[in-house]
C-alpha cells in the first residue's frame, strides 16, 4: 500500500520530520490517514450505540479513552511504520480497546475494573495486532496472541476476584468475539456501500466480516440467473476474497430451484467444475442451517466449562440435525451425486443420480458412479479381472473426458483378465506392461480430469498400478532373441490345443451323439474354409472316449477307376484304424463291395464300447462320382440302410451345401434322417482368441486391441483369412527383426495390418479360399457372380431395386440368386441393403 501510495521511506530511516514530508506532499497516503482517523473515531461510537440499544450498559469515558488511544496509535505508526499499518492498527486499537473498555467498566464498575481491564487489555491488544498484520502478516497469529494472553489473565485474576469480575469477563468475551470474529463494524460500514452501485458497476464488499450484508443475496442471484458461467465466476471470486459464504450459499440454492429440469444436471455440472470452495456444491444439498447449529453445538461441548455433561447429551443434540446431503429435490440430488463423487463416495452418488436418472444427462452421471463404485472396488488382480464393467452411454456426452479414462481403465480389465487367462507366459507379460502403461498414461494426464471425479480415478489408478506391480514378479519379463515359432495354421486343420471357439456347434454333436440313445447323422455345411474339416477331426476329442469318429477325406478317392468298391476301400481303411479292426481285403471289397463292407460293419459293431462316426468330408465328391458313372446311383441308399441297420453308427457328412441342395434322386435317403449344422463364421470373441492366444506357451507376440476389432472387420471372422493374417503377421515380423536386422516392439498394429493385406501377396496366397467362393456363386442359381461384381464397388451394400436395375435380372430370379448366396454367409440384408459378408473378399473381387 505504502509504495502503490506513492512513496515508502524504511522503518530504519523513518523520522517524524521525514513522514510530515511525505503526508504533505503525497495526497493518497495523505487521504488513507484521515480516513482512518475517522473510522477510529466513529466506529466506536457506532457501535457502543448498539449496545445501548440492546441494554448493554457503556461507559462512554472508557470509549472516548480506547479512541484516544487508537488515535494516538494511528499517528504514533503511520508516522513510524507506514501509513497503511498505522491506520490498520490505529483503527483495530480504537474499534476494539474503545468498545470492549467501555462495555467492561459499564457493566463492572469499580468492583473489578482493574481485573475486567486486565482481560479486555489483552483481547484488544490481540485485535489490534491481528488486524494490523492483515495488511503486513499473519491475522491468526496476532490475534491469538492477544486473546490467550488476555484470556490467561483474567481467568487467573477470576480464580481470587468476585462475581462482578465474572460478569465482566463474560460480557468482554462477548465482546472480543463480536469484534474478532463477526467484526460488526466491518458490516456497518460495508452494508451502506453494498447498497449502491459505483461508476465502475462494480461494488464495495467488506472483506473480514461472515455477517451476511445486505442486498448481496439478491446481487447474486441476478448475476447467476443471467448469466450462470458469469455469476459463478463471481461468486468463486468472493469466495476467494471475502467472507461471505452464507449468501452465496442461498443464492445458489435459490436459482436452482427456479433451473428447468432439462438444463438441471448441465447447470449442476458447471457448479461443480472448479468450486474456490467445494462446500458449495455441498450445501446445494445438504443445510447450511442445520449444519451451523450441529457445528455450534459441538464445539460448546468441547469448551471445559462443559466438561461434567454427559456425551449423551451432545449426541442427542448434534442427532435432531440433519447434515447429511438430502435428494428430495432433483436439484439438491443432482448437487449430492457431484459431491459425493468429489469425496470419493461412488455408492452414495449412484443412489443421488438414480433419483435423476430420467432426466437428460442423468442416464450418464448414474452409469458413471456405478462404473467408477466398481473399479473402485476391485483391489487386487483378481478383483479388478472380475469386474463387470456396465455399457458406456452414447454420444454426446456429460463428460468426454472421463469416459475416455474410464474407456482406458476398461482396458486395463481386459489386459488382467488376458493375465489370469493366458497360458502363455509371455502373452501374460505383455499383456501386463500394457496395463501398467495404461495406467501411468492415465496418471500423468489426471490433470485433464474435472475435478468432481478426478480424485477418485486417480485413486482408482494409483491402487490399481500398485495391485498389479506386485505381481509383475510372477508374470515376468520377456526377450525375443530367436524368429518366432509361427503358431497359425494356414490351410490345415486345425487340432488340439488350436481348436478355438464353435462351442454352439460341439454342444450340438454332445446333445445328438452323447445324450441320446441312439446316434444321429449330420451334415456339416458352410462354404469353403469355414472350419468344418476341424470340427470333424477334433470332435471326437471334445466328446470323449465313449464316442470314436473315423475321418475320410473324399477328395482322397480322385477319379475311383475301380468304382464303388475303391470308395469302400478307403472308408474301411479309416475305420481300421479308428477301432483298430483288420479291414476286409481289397479283393473281397472290389468283387463284393456292398456285401462285404456290411460284414465288416457287423463285426465293428460288436466290438464297439459306445458309438461310431463316420465322417465323410467333402462329400459333393460323391455327386461327383455318381454323375460320372463310378459309383451307382443307390449308394446312398446302401449307406442309409446301413445306418438303420445299427444305434451305434451314424454318419456325418461335411461339404458346401445341405443334403437339399443336392441332387435329389442321388440323397433322397438321407434327408428324413440327417440333421444339418449351419457352420458360420466365428464370433467376434473366438477370433480375439485365435490370434492373441493362439494356444503357443512360447508366442512372444500381441496384438493391440485396434488390430484384432480391424482383423475382425476385415474376415467377418472367417477362420481361414483370420489365421493367413495371423500367419503373415508373424512372417512379417521375423523377417524384419531377424532377416533384416531391425526392431520394433512386439505389438502388432492395426498399421501393420493394413500392410499385411495391402501386399499383392497376401490375395495370392488366400485364392483357394477367394477361388472355391468364387466357384459355388457360379453352381446352382444363376446370376451369382453378377450380383458379387455389382456390390463390389459399393462397401456399403446396394438396395434391391439398384441391383434390379444394375443386374438386369428379374425379380424372381435375383431373389432366388440372393437367398443361395445368403445361404452360403457370401452376402447379407442389413436394413434393406445387400452387401458382401467378407471384406477381404470383395475387394478380392473388384480386382478380379
Amino acid at each position: 500500500m505504502d509504495t502503490f501510495a506513492g512513496g515508502c521511506i524504511p522503518g530504519q530511516e523513518m523520522i517524524w520530520p521525514k513522514g510530515w514530508e511525505l503526508l504533505r506532499q503525497n495526497a493518497i497516503q495523505r487521504h488513507l490517514l484521515f480516513q482512518g482517523l475517522f473510522l477510529t473515531v466513529v466506529t466506536p461510537v457506532v457501535i457502543g450505540l448498539i449496545f445501548q440499544t440492546l441494554n448493554v450498559p457503556v461507559d462512554w469515558f472508557y470509549v472516548a479513552f480506547g479512541v484516544a488511544f487508537g488515535v494516538a496509535i494511528s499517528m504514533a505508526f503511520g508516522m513510524a511504520g507506514g501509513v497503511a499499518f498505522g491506520v490498520a492498527f490505529g483503527v483495530a486499537a480504537g474499534v476494539a480497546f474503545g468498545v470492549a473498555f467501555g462495555v467492561a467498566a459499564g457493566v463492572t464498575g469499580d468492583v473489578a475494573a482493574s481485573v475486567a481491564l486486565g482481560v479486555v487489555a489483552g483481547v484488544a491488544a490481540g485485535v489490534a495486532f491481528g488486524m494490523a498484520a492483515g495488511v503486513t502478516g499473519d491475522v491468526a497469529a496476532g490475534v491469538a496472541l492477544g486473546v490467550v494472553a488476555g484470556v490467561t489473565g483474567g481467568v487467573a485474576a477470576g480464580v481470587t476476584g468476585d462475581v462482578a469480575f465474572g460478569m465482566a469477563a463474560g460480557v468482554t468475551g462477548d465482546v472480543a468475539f463480536g469484534v474478532v470474529v463477526l467484526r460488526p463494524e466491518t458490516w456497518l460500514i460495508g452494508s451502506p456501500l453494498n447498497l449502491r452501485t459505483i461508476q465502475n458497476s462494480s461494488w464495495l464488499l467488506p472483506r473480514i466480516t461472515p455477517l451476511p450484508l445486505p442486498n448481496l443475496v439478491w446481487r447474486l442471484q441476478n448475476w447467476l440467473q443471467n448469466d450462470w458461467e458469469t455469476g459463478l465466476h463471481n461468486i468463486n471470486e468472493l469466495l476467494a476474497y471475502t467472507l461471505q459464504f452464507i449468501p452465496v450459499v442461498q443464492a445458489v440454492n435459490k436459482v436452482l430451484a427456479k433451473i428447468p429440469l432439462e438444463q438441471l444436471i448441465w447447470t449442476v455440472s458447471r457448479l461443480a467444475a472448479n468450486p474456490f470452495d467445494w462446500n458449495i456444491v455441498r450445501f446445494a444439498s445438504a443445510s447450511l442451517n442445520e449444519t451451523i447449529k450441529s457445528t455450534f453445538i459441538k464445539g460448546s461441548f468441547s469448551f471445559p466449562l462443559f466438561f461434567f455433561l454427559p456425551r449423551s447429551w451432545r449426541e442427542g443434540l448434534q442427532a435432531r440435525f440433519n447434515t447429511d446431503t438430502r435428494l428430495d429435490t432433483p436439484a439438491r440430488a443432482a448437487a449430492a451425486g457431484f459431491w459425493h463423487l468429489h469425496e470419493q463416495e461412488p455408492a452414495r452418488a449412484i443412489e443421488a443420480f438414480a433419483v435423476v436418472r430420467s432426466l437428460i444427462y442423468g442416464e450418464e452421471m448414474f452409469t458413471l458412479a456405478q462404473t467408477l463404485a466398481a473399479f473402485d472396488k476391485a483391489q487386487k488382480p483378481a478383483s479388478i479381472a472380475a469386474i463387470q464393467v456396465p455399457p458406456f452411454p452414447q454420444e454426446p456426452l456429460l463428460r468426454p473426458v472421463s469416459w475416455k479414462f474410464l474407456a482406458n481403465l476398461r482396458q486395463v480389465v481386459e489386459d488382467v483378465q488376458f493375465v489370469n487367462r493366458s497360458v502363455s507366459r509371455s502373452a501374460r507379460s505383455l499383456a501386463l506392461n500394457r496395463a501398467l502403461g495404461e495406467l501411468t498414461k492415465i496418471l500423468n494426464q489426471a490433470y485433464t480430469l474435472p475435478q468432481a471425479e478426478q480424485g477418485l480415478i486417480i485413486n482408482i489408478a494409483q491402487t490399481w498400478k500398485e495391485s498389479l506391480l506386485q505381481i509383475t514378479g510372477e508374470v515376468g519379463e520377456i526377450s525375443i532373441t530367436k524368429p518366432v515359432v509361427n503358431p497359425y495354421v494356414v490351410g490345415d486343420p486345425v487340432q488340439a490345443h488350436l481348436f478355438v471357439g464353435r462351442e454352439d456347434i460341439i454342444r450340438q454333436l454332445e446333445e445328438l451323439w452323447v445324450m441320446g440313445n441312439q446316434l444321429q447323422s449330420i451334415v456339416l455345411y458352410g462354404h469353403r474354409r469355414m472350419g468344418k474339416t476341424s470340427i470333424l477331426v477334433n470332435a471326437a476329442q471334445c466328446l470323449g472316449s465313449q464316442i470314436q469318429l473315423a475321418y475320410v477325406n473324399l477328395l482322397r478317392l480322385g477319379d475311383s477307376p475301380q468304382g464303388v468298391g475303391e470308395v469302400l476301400m478307403a472308408i474301411c481303411d479309416e475305420i481300421s484304424q479308428t477301432v483298430k479292426l483288420p479291414a476286409p481285403t481289397d479283393a473281397d471289397l472290389l468283387n463284393l463291395p456292398y456285401r462285404t463292407f456290411e460284414r465288416y460293419l457287423k463285426q465293428v459293431e460288436a466290438n464297439l464300447n459306445g458309438g461310431l462316426i463316420i465322417a465323410l468330408d467333402e462329400f459333393e465328391k460323391i455327386e461327383d462320382l455318381i454323375e460320372a458313372k463310378k459309383i451307382p446311383i443307390d449308394f446312398m441308399g446302401f449307406l442309409r440302410g446301413l445306418v438303420q441297420m445299427s444305434s451305434k453308427i451314424a454318419f456325418a457328412f461335411a461339404g458346401l451345401h445341405t443334403l437339399e441342395e443336392m441332387t435329389a434322386d442321388y440323397f433322397q435317403p438321407f434327408f428324413a434322417s440327417v440333421i444339418p449344422i449351419h457352420v458360420g463364421f466365428q464370433e467376434r470373441a473366438a477370433t480375439r482368441q485365435i490370434l492373441a492366444n493362439p494356444g503357443n506357451e512360447d508366442f512372444l507376440l500381441d496384438y493391440i486391441p485396434e488390430a484384432l476389432d480391424k482383423i475382425y472387420a476385415l474376415t467377418h471372422g472367417q477362420p481361414y483369412l483370420v489365421q493367413l493374417l495371423g500367419f503373415q503377421l508373424v512372417r512379417g515380423y521375423n523377417d524384419f527383426v531377424f532377416e533384416q536386422g531391425r526392431s520394433r516392439d512386439p505389438v502388432f498394429t492395426v498399421e501393420d495390418v493394413e500392410a499385411v493385406i495391402n501386399d499383392p501377396e497376401f490375395f495370392k496366397r488366400g485364392r483357394y479360399y477367394f477361388d472355391g467362393v468364387w466357384g459355388q456363386a457360379a453352381r446352382g442359381a444363376e446370376g451369382q457372380q453378377v450380383i458379387l461384381q455389382v456390390l463390389a464397388p459399393d462397401s456399403e451394400g446396394l438396395s434391391l431395386d439398384a441391383l434390379a436395375q444394375s443386374t438386369g435380372m428379374n425379380d424372381a430370379d435375383l431373389q432366388e440368386a440372393l437367398n443361395t448366396l445368403k445361404r452360403h454367409d457370401v452376402v447379407e440384408e442389413t436394413q434393406g441393403s445387400w452387401r458382401i459378408m467378407v471384406e477381404l473378399f470383395r475387394r478380392w473381387v473388384l480386382q478380379e
